[in-house]
């Protein structure tokens, strides 16, 4: 699956999970008169929203970054936060490993084992970061654990233009503090950009169990 695929399926399944929200009370569409206008926005919101992968490196750096916390050989109860990276109109992946020590076994893309997790792991590049409950962690300790720099001005390889610093969300409000300072609270929503906007997604449909 290419980047450009990869990117508008993750989209699909956000605006699915927004559509099923509350399926057991949603009539029929062909008994429901806004229906179609309902189904045009949320596809609409979705073409505004939806960016490519970028293809240069610079886009997808690999986690080398060190372990937060212990290095357990079990990954645990988790919970999941995920985070959205956006720079030059482009979405910058958030790599999968972080957190993790080799040996390593994948299977289509993703980690199935590892020698040991930290307390925040990456096990897939789709942005959720699985983090051990109890630990109060925040923006900053996922990219320092990526090994990636994260600053007002700074995102990964990315800067801002002069006198136009990050622009970072949390559950689709402007967060006002440092980026680095974000609460990685249960099932938030993070999104980070380096320019141009891109209109923010508030929320994220997570695997089960996280």
């Amino acid at each position: 699956m290419g980047p450009r695929a990869l990117s508008l399926t993750a989209g699909a399944a956000l605006v699915a999970g927004a559509l099923c929200s509350g399926c057991g009370a949603v009539p029929h569409p062909a008994s429901h008169p806004n229906a179609n206008t309902v189904t045009d926005r949320a596809l609409a919101t979705l073409v505004r929203e939806a960016r490519p992968i970028g293809h240069a490196p610079r886009f997808h750096p690999a986690a080398r970054g060190p372990l937060i916390g212990a290095c357990r050989r079990r990954l645990g109860a988790r919970y999941g936060v995920h985070v959205e990276l956006f720079a030059a109109d482009r979405v910058v992946l958030l790599a999968s490993g972080i957190g993790t020590r080799p040996p390593r076994r994948r299977s289509e893309g993703r980690i199935t084992s590892a020698g040991c997790y930290g307390a925040l792991a990456t096990l897939e590049p789709t942005g959720v970061v699985l983090v051990s409950p109890g630990t109060a962690l925040t923006l900053s300790a996922v990219f320092r654990s990526w090994g990636q720099p994260l600053s007002a001005h700074r995102l990964a390889s990315f800067r801002t233009a002069p006198g136009h610093p990050l622009e970072v969300f949390l559950d689709g409000h402007r967060w006002v503090g440092a980026p680095g300072a974000v609460p990685l609270r249960r099932h938030a929503e993070i999104v980070v950009e380096a320019g141009p906007h891109v209109p923010p997604h508030s929320h994220y449909t997570f695997p089960p169990g996280t």
